[in-house]
């Protein structure tokens, strides 16, 4: 599971990632990208949990911390694999795109965390997949087909069910959590981008981390709330957590993209519901479980094609 330390296997996965977005993904790397984006769903949905259980702190605290700490992680594995820091020519757009999208959808995920059950918000956060797709077709011109088109059409009906427009101001959390999916999706697209160049995935990490730890860091100047010991514990938690799963969700979406491997990422809302239900005694409602039966659906529909082809 700890494929990440290793500077090869770094090397590898940003060479086989650059071959054409036509060529089929060998069986290989697309389990090796599953058992990346499985590993990154369990240590998301505890990210989430460390989060949620860390208390009444400013979501810009909270999101602070949590990179921080994954910035150490990420620093450490770049020094330990003595990759370097720099960045390959003709990413630097790429990168700044990933750091932006991933950053603010990061922060309304946070938000939405704090107001919704986690379970509710981890779903509408993987709707990223859906979201990498359509971006990925204005990047890179990754064309999706009519069944692509139906299964993001689908999975958006779904997300209406967590959402629950008809009940007014009480949805708002649920529109942030929405486009924290997006930015989430978006960020995964210029991932995808970058390892078809062979830029190491540590690095992107370690840029993304610093980045919002740069745009987080000024507020907490006038908004610093104390923390006690077990809230620097969850947030310490949060961070490594996030790291671990940054690194594998990073070299997941430089393996294969994101039709291929998305609907793996979703176990993450079985891990988050599991939580919430044993420590948070969270129960999602019956309209919740409706879209996370259809977004689910849709999503192993596409996949199921996707394999076929």
């Amino acid at each position: 599971m700890n494929t990440e330390t290793n500077n090869r296997t770094d090397i590898m996965q940003s060479t086989v990632a650059a071959t054409s977005q036509d060529e089929p993904v060998s069986g290989s790397r697309l389990r090796k990208a599953i058992l990346h984006l499985l590993t990154a769903a369990l240590f998301f949905s505890l990210m989430t949990f460390f989060v949620r259980i860390s208390g009444d702190l400013p979501t810009m605290q909270k999101t602070f911390f949590r990179n921080f700490f994954a910035l150490f992680v990420a620093t450490g594995a770049i020094l330990k694999n003595r990759i370097g820091f720099s960045v390959r020519k003709g990413n630097g757009v790429s990168l700044l795109m990933r750091c932006l999208f991933g950053t603010s959808g990061m922060i309304a995920n946070f938000w939405a965390i704090d107001r919704l059950g986690i379970a509710d918000a981890n779903m509408l956060n993987k709707l990223s997949p859906f979201f990498a797709i359509i971006v990925s077709y204005f990047i890179m011109k990754e064309i999706p087909t009519a069944i692509d088109w139906s299964c993001v059409a689908i999975a958006f009906i779904g997300s209406l069910f967590i959402i629950k427009p008809s009940v007014g101001l009480a949805s708002i959390p649920a529109l942030v959590g929405l486009y924290g999916g997006f930015g989430a999706g978006a960020a995964y697209a210029f991932v995808h981008k970058m390892g078809k160049t062979g830029q190491p995935g540590k690095t992107i990490v370690f840029y993304f981390s610093l980045f919002s730890c740069l745009v987080t860091g000024p507020f907490l100047i006038f908004d610093w709330h104390p923390m006690s010991p077990a809230q620097w514990g969850c947030l310490i938690g949060a961070g490594v957590c996030a790291g671990i799963a940054q690194f594998n969700i990073t070299a997941a979406y430089q393996n294969a993209p994101a039709k291929d491997i998305s609907v793996f990422d979703y176990t993450q809302v079985i891990f988050a519901a599991c939580l919430g239900m044993i420590f948070l005694d969270e129960f999602p409602d019956i309209y919740s479980l409706i879209g996370y039966v259809i977004i689910i659906g849709a999503a192993v529909i596409k996949w199921q094609i996707a394999r076929k082809r």
